[in-house]
């Protein structure tokens, strides 16, 4: 893999993100050019109109309310590129301004993750399959826009530890977006964040961004139990669930405006997520799943897969569960057509394995059919 990794080290939030926005100037504005046209084309399909500005602001005052170094930290990203703070707002904020748009969408993401289980084979731990020993392993395809397949980057990020008021931060590694603080993760206490988009009804701009989420309890969870209460306290105003990986425990945390759900592996240890709710209540204010039924079949799909298989073996044995397309019953592993308008053509952009036990965070540039030997980057973690 080619990407250029973004490695920084520094305490404190505006100087990170002056460091960040310095280093990926020219990136991050182009990224932020196919957003703002994604942004105007989504809103378009939904005969909508959107106030980018306004709800990326409203975003960074959410933010501010909950964790001002976050809000700090953009700020600095905004400097360092020489953009407006709301530009860096709205791409942490994609998310929610594109259910703000309310247009319908096809693809994205799928995660599977198989919690350990004791060494005489039994499934260990609290009765809600997770395991108290044993090799716990998750992975997830993520699809988003093709058009935004530069627009991605493997990064490390360390800082002093501490409470992230201070600027205090545990070292974690992972990818992200250009400009956008964090995504998908592992940090060095060995707690790995996964990530599926969502849709609620009542979904919407203004609240804390979700990728922001991921960042908080990245850079300050210590523990299975610090991840879930982050994410669960966290005032949203979009859906997504992330998935709470470490060594011996596993959940997806489902949060949405109404409210949040932490969904536990099955009695196997399998927990696997596609892009529709799981919690009985949560569910009843489904949205994507309405207009787009494919992710159920991915579920399915992957379902019937998992309970043939023990654990997940490694990178390749990942590649081969989530390589699935429309002749295996679902397109778990997406590719884009040859034409189409922006904000149709969706395609795997990456493919990523995370190991909490051995601090080890796997991917690979682009789809998981494509997989193979000497494609697998390995991410290491970094200590604080």
């Amino acid at each position: 893999m080619n990407r250029a990794h973004l490695s920084l080290e520094e305490a404190r939030p505006r100087v990170r993100g002056r460091e960040r926005g310095r280093r990926a100037a020219a990136e991050i504005a182009r990224t932020w050019r196919t957003y703002a046209e994604l942004f105007d084309a989504t809103a378009a399909a939904g005969g909508r109109s959107l106030d980018v500005p306004a709800l990326a602001l409203a975003s960074v005052a959410a933010t501010r309310a909950w964790a001002p170094d976050l809000a700090e930290e953009m700020e600095g990203v905004a400097e360092g590129a020489d953009v407006p703070l709301w530009v860096v707002a709205a791409l942490n904020a994609r998310t929610e301004i594109l259910s703000e748009a309310a247009a319908p969408r096809a693809g994205e993401c799928s995660t599977v993750v198989h919690v350990g289980t004791s060494r005489s084979g039994a499934s260990a731990g609290d009765g809600t399959g997770n395991g108290a020993a044993g090799r716990t392993v998750g992975g997830q395809s993520w699809d988003w826009h093709e058009e935004l397949a530069d627009g991605w980057h493997p990064q490390s990020v360390r800082g002093a530890a501490g409470d992230p008021a201070d600027g205090g931060s545990l070292a974690f590694t992972g990818i992200t977006e250009y400009g956008i603080l964090a995504k998908i993760g592992l940090n060095e206490a060995g707690v790995g964040v996964l990530f599926n988009i969502l849709g609620h009804t009542g979904d919407g701009a203004g609240g804390v961004p979700v990728h922001l989420v991921a960042r908080r309890a990245l850079g300050s969870a210590t523990s299975f139990d610090e991840a879930v209460a982050v994410i669960t306290g966290a005032p949203v105003s979009a859906s997504t669930v992330m998935t709470v990986v470490t060594a011996g425990r596993a959940a997806s945390v489902e949060v949405s405006p109404a409210g949040a759900a932490v969904v536990h592996p099955d009695a196997e240890g399998w927990l696997v997520r596609t892009n529709h709710f799981q919690d009985p209540a949560l569910a009843t204010g489904e949205y994507r799943g309405r207009l787009e039924p494919e992710t159920y079949d991915r579920l399915r799909v992957l379902g019937e897969r998992v309970r043939e298989r023990d654990g997940i073996g490694g990178p390749d044995d990942l590649a081969a569960l989530l390589t699935a397309h429309p002749g295996d019953g679902a397109e778990v592993c997406c590719h884009a057509p040859a034409g189409g308008r922006l904000g149709t053509r969706w395609a795997t952009l990456a493919t990523v394995l995370v190991e909490p036990a051995a601090g080890l965070f796997q991917v690979h540039d682009g789809g998981p059919c494509t997989a193979g030997p000497g494609t697998w980057e390995t991410l290491v973690v970094p200590t604080g």
